[in-house]
């Protein structure tokens, strides 16, 4: 295995890791909407997991040609990558310790909910999920090929569906009032872009 894609894989599982402990850290759930909900996103993000990483899946017929890559990158640029998607990371992190016990995996109002718009969340609405996308984006580069572009594409379309639940769930939870007014003044996504 290249270095850069351990470097890439140990940077997905630290942040996999922590983030699963983290996940102990978080006040307690009030509204959770139903689990067709859920299943809406989810639908798309457990294949773009696991097509993106290459993960194996018992049982499912591979064509392993589907995994040659369309390019390489000098070892130079895809280092860069492995920057880049621990920069997404971080990205997710700092957002994640911002909500702090507010956060969670699951669509869901925790006890003393409110509409956080500091920090990362002055940036965008969804900074866990950008800095998420960086981090696929980082690895479809370093790992090009049709079966990885089929799991980055689930992998962001599953993000966007999360997000877009995630905005109807906390608009009818929340003060609608206050969070209208943080989505007209704050991108969903990507910093200055409004969609």
């Amino acid at each position: 295995m290249r270095p850069t894609l351990l470097a890439l894989y140990i940077v997905w599982v630290l942040w996999a890791v922590s983030w699963g402990i983290a996940a102990l850290w978080v006040d307690r759930t009030v509204a959770r909407p139903d689990t067709e909900r859920e299943w809406r996103y989810r639908r798309f993000t457990l294949p773009g997991w696991v097509f993106l990483l290459g993960l194996p899946v018992r049982g499912l017929p591979i064509d392993y040609t589907a995994w040659d890559p369309w390019w390489r990158f000098p070892a130079e640029i895809e280092w860069m990558m492995v920057v880049f998607a621990a920069g997404g990371c971080a990205l997710a992190w700092w957002a994640r310790l911002h909500l702090g016990r507010l956060w969670s995996a699951a669509l869901t109002r925790k006890e003393g909910h409110r509409v956080i718009d500091s920090g990362p969340y002055a940036l965008v609405r969804h900074p866990i999920y950008t800095g998420l996308y960086a981090a696929a984006l980082a690895t479809f580069a370093i790992r090009a090929s049709p079966a990885v572009a089929l799991g980055l594409a689930f992998y962001l379309i599953g993000y966007w569906v999360k997000a877009r639940e995630e905005e109807r769930f906390l608009a009818a939870e929340l003060e609608p009032q206050t969070y209208d007014s943080y989505r007209r003044r704050v991108p969903m996504l990507l910093p200055f872009l409004r969609f």
